[in-house]
């Protein structure tokens, strides 16, 4: 069918709750979902393409035809929509790779004993501890365990590499006996792998008192290097049971989860705490969400595509945000558990720094599958949350004005995309509408060019062509009011700012015509500002100091009979430098574009004295 078709299809079904089903030419489901009123729900999809996200009209090009399916309720038609995404998996829902599958830790059974993560138990002599349902944790465990007990990490087999090798880093910093070196014998090698084994299969309380008891036998027996060894060994299991705990969490079962977006991709980082204590951690990428997409949305598909996959369902779901249809899914997931669920939204405490750190994970995932760091995600996204923003901006416009008493009046305009300066795309600026110190008119100047740029520009979607999603003027409220008449002249609603500065010139707030916002408190964000700040100064003010040594060159030039301006710029464009000018000869000062012999001649005189420059030009005439 025709979207034409298609939507006189769609303006036909019921004002009724129920599940809709879209195909695509031969016949396969392509996208599921639910709605309270199917006929308004379809029939958005058949109408103006303009407003939907690029994933969504990617989705509609394809239907050829949809079913649908009457509900009771909205409820049941969720129920029911969770159930067919199962089954059928459309390309077009967010899906989630359900890889969750048992985990083990291998003791190699050879005589120098090493500890691994592993998949799956194989018939290799070897021991296995488990199965763990967190791969996760089945990991932690074996690096903590190798770290508290100094037992290599590396590739090496022994005892062939034994003696063979200099002790790497991890010696050093004593996360590592070091067999290769030869320093440490086989007994004692045997007595960590066996401690380590006892901490893992006992836990870390019965670990603990178990060497707490042999340390003081040793201390008993005078036996005071091993003594040593085994408190060591207790300060290190204590220190990663700290780590584990993280938090000391009041409420003994719940999820954290965070979302995080960066272009078209999102990441979803799920925290799960038993007992007060974190015992498993996921991370979920999901491609072309798309920026235009609705978070709560968003939120709201992977929470049921989660908890489909998932069977343990947890009293408490900290959240980042409110998802579409909160007590429909509330219902739905209490219906699953068979108690009651409820979402958390913390703005402070405990809780916060759980969600805090589930959204450091979720970045941190995020951005290395997309080559960045992940502190420059968590900083733009502590800066979103900060100004207000709807999501953490990609790409950042920052302005800054330099003059000296209203002379060679520029400015600077860096980018910043993805939390890094983005240099192609920097650009200067010289005042030309009015002469004289006025920052507020000069930058009103400036950012009108700009956007005249970008009308110009917007089919390339690059450079002056794109526009940014924050734009932050190194200034106060003056200037930030001297730039809003700008953007509403256009008809752009982009976020706008002001950095201001301390007595020290150090950044201290962000401000909006009405309000101040401090961001001292926000470490990342206050970083990503004060970088910001300090870029756009640096480059605007590189650039004053550029025109004005080029004024004053050109200005020593002017003083020579016949030598102007235009002649004046050309010579200190062909080289550079007055010193360079003064070596040149009369052919190359000739060959400078505008400039006669006379001139030529004049420059030459002026650098090398009367008569000099006819005896150059005879002497080239002579070879």
């Amino acid at each position: 069918m025709e979207l034409r078709e298609l939507r006189e299809k769609a303006m036909k079904l019921p004002l009724s709750p129920g599940v809709y089903i879209m195909k695509n030419d031969k016949g396969g489901i392509i996208y599921i979902g639910k709605a309270k009123a199917l006929k308004n729900r379809v029939s958005q999809y058949f109408g103006s393409q303009r407003s939907h996200a690029e994933k969504v009209r990617q989705m509609v090009s394809n239907v050829c035809d949809f079913d649908y399916i009457l509900c009771s309720s909205e409820f049941e038609a969720l129920v029911l929509e969770c159930s067919l995404i199962k089954q059928h998996r459309p390309k077009y829902n967010i899906l989630l790779k359900d890889d969750k599958g048992y985990s083990y830790i291998r003791i190699s059974g050879d005589e120098w004993k090493s500890l691994s993560f592993a998949l799956q138990k194989a018939d290799d002599g070897a021991e296995y501890l488990g199965p763990y349902i967190s791969s996760w944790a089945a990991k932690n465990a074996v690096d903590g365990a190798r770290r508290v007990f100094g037992l290599p990490s590396c590739g090496k087999s022994f005892p062939r590499d034994c003696g063979k090798g200099r002790p790497c880093l991890n010696y050093y910093i004593k996360q590592c006996c070091a067999p290769c070196s030869g320093r440490v014998t086989l007994k004692e090698y045997s007595e960590r792998v066996e401690a380590a084994v006892d901490f893992l299969k006992k836990g870390d309380s019965a670990s603990v008192k178990l060497m707490t008891e042999k340390m003081n036998e040793a201390a008993e027996k005078l036996d005071f290097e091993l003594a040593a060894r085994l408190r060591d060994r207790i300060n290190g299991v204590k220190k990663i049971t700290q780590k584990q705990q993280v938090v000391a969490a009041s409420i003994p079962e719940q999820d954290a989860v965070s979302m995080m977006t960066e272009g078209s991709d999102a990441c979803f980082a799920v925290l799960r705490f038993s007992g007060g204590r974190l015992y498993d951690k996921e991370d979920f990428l999901v491609r072309d969400v798309g920026r235009e997409t609705d978070p709560a949305f968003a939120r709201a598909e992977f929470i049921k595509r989660y908890y489909t996959i998932r069977g343990s369902i947890p009293p408490v779901v900290t959240l980042d945000g409110a998802p579409e249809d909160e007590e429909l899914l509330l219902e739905w997931l209490s219906g699953q558990r068979g108690k009651r669920v409820r979402f958390v939204y913390p703005q402070k405490g405990e809780q916060m720094k759980i969600l805090e750190m589930c959204r450091r994970n979720a970045a941190e995932k995020l951005a290395q599958s997309r080559g960045h760091l992940g502190h420059e995600l968590s900083a733009l996204d502590e800066l979103a949350g900060l100004l207000g923003l709807s999501s953490p901006p990609e790409f950042i416009e920052s302005y800054d004005i330099s003059n000296l008493m209203g002379s060679e009046n520029v400015a600077g305009m860096v980018v910043f995309k993805n939390g890094r300066p983005y240099k192609s795309s920097y650009r200067r600026f010289a005042i030309k509408g009015f002469s004289g110190q006025d920052d507020y008119a000069s930058m009103h100047e400036v950012l009108t060019r700009r956007f005249e740029e970008y009308f110009k520009n917007k089919d390339s979607g690059e450079g002056f062509g794109r526009l940014p999603d924050l734009i932050l003027l190194d200034g106060g409220k003056g200037q930030v009011s001297a730039v809003r008449p700008v953007l509403e002249g256009f008809g752009l609603d982009i976020p706008l700012f002001g950095m201001v500065k301390d007595g020290k010139h150090r950044t201290r707030a962000v401000t909006d015509e009405g309000r101040e916002i401090s961001i001292t408190s926000k470490r990342q964000a206050f970083t990503l500002i004060s970088t910001i700040q300090d870029e756009v100064h640096r480059f605007a003010i590189g650039y004053h100091r550029t025109a004005r040594k080029k004024k004053s060159l050109s200005s020593s030039l002017t003083g020579i009979e016949g030598i102007g301006k235009e002649r004046a710029s050309a010579l200190l464009s062909a080289f550079k430098t007055v010193k360079r000018i003064k070596e040149a000869d009369l052919d190359e000062l000739m060959q400078v574009n505008k400039m006669t012999r006379a001139a030529a001649e004049a420059v030459y005189r002026h650098f090398h004295g009367n008569g000099n420059a006819r005896k150059n030009a005879d002497e080239k005439m002579e070879e």
